[in-house]
Formats: C-alpha cells, structure tokens, sequence
C-alpha cells in the first residue's frame, strides 16, 4: 500500500501480522501440544488423548522424544505469537522532494532498538538496485544504495513480487527520486 504526490511518496510496509503467520502459529502450536501431551500420557501411562492409547508409546525413548518435540513446538509458536503481536517489521518509508529527507521506520522487537528509524537527506540516494536471485527460494529485493550507509532493503525479502512487478516499483521510485537504477 502506498501514497503518493507530487513531492511525498510514502510507502506502508505490512509487518508480520499475516495471515499465513497466523496459520503457521496457530497449527505449530497444536501440533506441539498434541506431541507434549502423548509424551506426558505415556509418562503418566493415563490416556489424555483418546487417539493414543498410552500401553502403546513407551516414554523411554519415544515419550521423552515427542514430550521434547511437543517442548520446542511451543517455543516456536510462542515466538510466532510474540512476532505477530508485535507486528515485527511493519513500518513506512517516506520520500519527500520537498524538504529533500528520507524517513525510513520499520518495527522489531521489544527492547532499546524496537523503534528502527532511519532519516537521510536525498542528495545522498547513489540509485535503486534490485536484486533477483531464482530458483526453489526465489529473492526479489529492492534496496536503496546511500552514500556512507550501503544498501537498505526496502521491501521484505519474502514478498512475492514478480520480476515485473519489481522493476516496476523501482523505475517508479528512481524517476520520483531522480536517481539511476543498478542492475539485477
């Protein structure tokens, strides 16, 4: 989602607050729950799950495996959660021709360096370049070259931008900002 004038171009970056994160959460965290508990009703030789008659899982070693599995599942998810209550990397970045500034934010985690904002002045904009790398984990990333700084991304790397998609949204952002486009 964008915004755009004559002189402020402001481009909003959703975070982690999707859909599939929710999905992903949601069944890593059952998942892992159903391993913990057949863990622990093979612990306990108690059936807390129907499916799984306990007399049938030995807890050395299969239980003490799944009560692991089950253990690290809901980290993960708890960490899923966390990202996505947190909506770890939405921000904005806003290019404004008028006072010649460039304001990128963007979120993280919790801590002194939650609030990621950079903001340089236009002249410094050496070009746009886009990387595209193909294959089974296709990358398609659009950076912005800053002199003193190096390459700040400005999409997210799992976006699925086509490669004319891509070139696209940097040509238009070069011609706004009047600077060169390097290559794939």
């Amino acid at each position: 989602m964008s915004w755009r004038s004559e002189y402020i171009w402001i481009e909003f970056l959703a975070g982690s607050r999707k859909t599939s994160n929710f999905c992903w959460a949601f069944i890593l965290f059952l998942g892992s729950l159903g391993f913990l508990l057949v863990g622990i009703s093979s612990y306990l030789d108690r059936n807390l799950i129907a499916l799984f008659p306990s007399q049938q899982i030995n807890f050395f070693p299969q239980g003490i495996v799944m009560s692991f599995y089950g253990i690290a599942g809901l980290f993960i998810s708890s960490y899923l959660g966390c990202t996505i209550t947190w909506n770890v990397g939405s921000g904005y970045d806003r290019f404004d021709r008028k006072e010649g500034i460039v304001c990128i934010f963007r979120w993280g985690f919790p801590g002194k360096n939650r609030r990621i904002f950079l903001r340089f002045l236009m002249k410094d904009i050496q070009s746009i370049r886009i990387e595209v790398k193909e294959g089974i984990y296709a990358r398609r990333v659009l950076y912005i070259e800053i002199r003193g700084l190096g390459a700040i991304p400005l999409n997210r790397t799992d976006e699925n931008l086509t490669p004319r998609e891509i070139e696209q949204k940097a040509a238009e952002l070069a011609y706004f900002l009047r600077v060169p486009i390097e290559g794939f």
